[in-house]
């Protein structure tokens, strides 16, 4: 059996499955399926996601098994994250100004859930 591809190796594209087999059974499904967020990852970045999971997320002793120095680990990690979506781990977060919140509460501007949704770091938008 041959690993994962995840990406178009001539264009980069995202490759879709179009069919699943079971050697034990013999079935056979054929169709168009996504391979979902995996297919946003490389291959190697799956093989660092399957030995970060193994590791229970400890990036440090991922790191002593690889070789490698925790922050090296920890950059591949946030590239996976980006590649998935996230925000950067540069990128700084809003910060939350407590007094001005709890100032709003005080004046009854918002309610006690809408002061604690932004205490939490929400936004006033998903808490309409």
């Amino acid at each position: 059996m041959h690993r994962l591809i995840t990406r178009d190796p001539v264009s980069g594209g995202e490759l879709i499955v179009t069919r699943l087999e079971c050697p034990e059974s013999g079935v056979v499904i054929e169709g168009r399926f996504s391979l979902g967020w995996i297919g946003r990852l490389t291959p190697e970045q799956l093989d660092f996601v399957e030995r970060l999971v193994k590791n229970r997320g400890n990036i440090q002793k991922l790191a002593s098994e690889l070789d490698i120095a925790y922050n090296t680990a920890r950059n591949r990690l946030d590239e996976i994250v980006t590649a998935l979506g996230g925000p950067p781990e540069s990128e700084p977060r809003p910060s939350i100004d407590r007094r001005a919140i709890l100032d709003r509460l005080a004046a009854r501007e918002i309610t006690v859930e809408e002061a604690m949704r932004l205490l939490r770091g929400q936004s006033d938008a998903s808490s309409r």
